[in-house]
């Protein structure tokens, strides 16, 4: 299975290294491999996060996901997405801002740098939400149970999420956009818009992708409804049929709905581009962090295009494997780690914030949440062997 799973990212990483070296020689090769690297690193919670929305969908959507999605991924937001921004903030044709980007690399990473301060504040803001829809929300399960219960009531105050981001943006704005080291000046107006746009987006796209998910469970419900008042009038008839799909291998709900194939249509659609949008946000700081290392468009396409194929492949993982299932605490802290990634967005506004402390901050949140989850099965288990033992004594007296 996991050479299944990750195959194409085995082939993907050999032909674009070789690429690399055909092309650039040694020095590229290395620099292409140092971004396969820093792209995992920073992007290693996004996979948790992704997995979380994808198992969802059903296998079609799924792949989708890593061969569209994969284009988006690397063309879109590697490559198009920081020309398109130096366009916009430049105020430059597309062509003038691509011969910009092969002829004058300096003054490109210049414009991309000078941008930061919007770039940050979109996708500060988008993660900040998706943070905090998760940890105001009521749920069964608690990693850090004394934080996340009061946080769970103060959810049930409708828009509670939408206030406290409006809050953080405008501390954002009247406090790191007033002196702003990437392009200087006071950024404050470029902050809110940006920030507000982050928060629209999310909104948006999170709401409609929501709309035709409850639509779906509506629709499965009725269903559900539907064969209960059949097996009412004919037990006998029902119980035959039920017997021959099990014998067929098919399932009760599996058989009408999404709850077992997963979402597909507009529900998977609209679910689909909100993880791109997720992957975008996520993006920015591998793209800016990138400059660090190399300021040529195709060679951080090619090597922040490698790392998101891993990310993509390992999603897909995550999901074929019920890893989430197993280990409950995964996605906790995977949010955990967007909502350290959404305020180290917001602060590198005007601070510089080392791309390795980015990703050193996701990867120790995960690792505790991963462990956490492993002492919970291990206690879930001695507790079930108690029982059994217990049992066993008991009804030998």
């Amino acid at each position: 299975m996991l050479l299944k799973t990750f195959g194409w990212s085995f082939a993907i990483t050999a032909i674009g290294l070789a690429l690399a070296g055909v092309l650039w020689g040694w020095k590229g090769l290395a620099i292409v491999g140092i971004l396969s690297i820093l792209e995992i690193s920073l992007s290693f919670d996004n996979a948790v996060i992704n997995a979380g929305i994808l198992r969802k969908m059903n296998a079609f959507w799924q792949k989708i996901f890593l061969t569209v999605g994969i284009l988006i991924a690397v063309f879109g937001m590697r490559l198009v997405f920081p020309v398109i921004i130096v366009a916009i903030t430049a105020k430059l044709s597309p062509v003038e801002a691509v011969d910009l980007a092969i002829n004058d690399k300096d003054k490109y990473e210049h414009l991309v740098t000078a941008a930061h301060p919007a770039i940050a504040a979109f996708g500060g803001i988008f993660l900040l939400m998706i943070f905090l829809d998760f940890i105001f929300e009521e749920r069964d399960i608690r990693w850090l149970g004394w934080l996340e219960k009061p946080l769970a009531k103060l959810g049930k105050l409708d828009t509670f999420s939408v206030v406290v981001a409006l809050v953080v943006l405008l501390i954002s704005a009247t406090t790191v956009a007033t002196d702003v080291a990437h392009g200087g000046g006071d950024k404050s107006s470029t902050v809110l818009l940006a920030g507000v746009a982050g928060l629209v987006t999310y909104l948006i796209v999170g709401g409609i992708s929501s709309y035709f998910e409850d639509k779906l469970e509506e629709e499965e419900d009725d269903d559900e409804a539907e064969e209960a008042k059949g097996a009412d009038e004919d037990g006998e008839e029902t119980k035959s049929a039920a017997n021959n799909a099990r014998l067929n291998g098919s399932g009760g709900r599996g058989s009408s709905g999404a709850s077992v194939a997963g979402l597909a249509g507009k529900a998977a659609f609209f679910l689909f581009l909100y993880l791109e949008v997720i992957d975008a946000s996520f993006s920015f700081d591998g793209v800016i962090g990138a400059f660090a290392v190399t300021n040529d468009i195709f060679e951080m396409a090619l090597g922040l295009g490698i790392g998101a194929m891993y990310i993509r492949s390992l999603t897909v993982y995550l999901v074929r494997k019920g890893t989430l299932d197993d280990y409950v605490y995964l996605e906790h802290g995977a949010h955990y780690a967007i909502g350290a990634l959404a305020v180290i967005l917001l602060v590198t506004i005007k601070y510089e914030i080392n791309e390795v402390i980015t990703g050193l901050v996701g990867v120790v949140l995960i690792a505790a949440s991963y462990w956490s989850s492993v002492v919970r099965n291990r206690r879930l288990a001695a507790e079930g062997e108690g029982s059994e033992t217990k049992t066993e004594v008991t009804s030998g007296v």
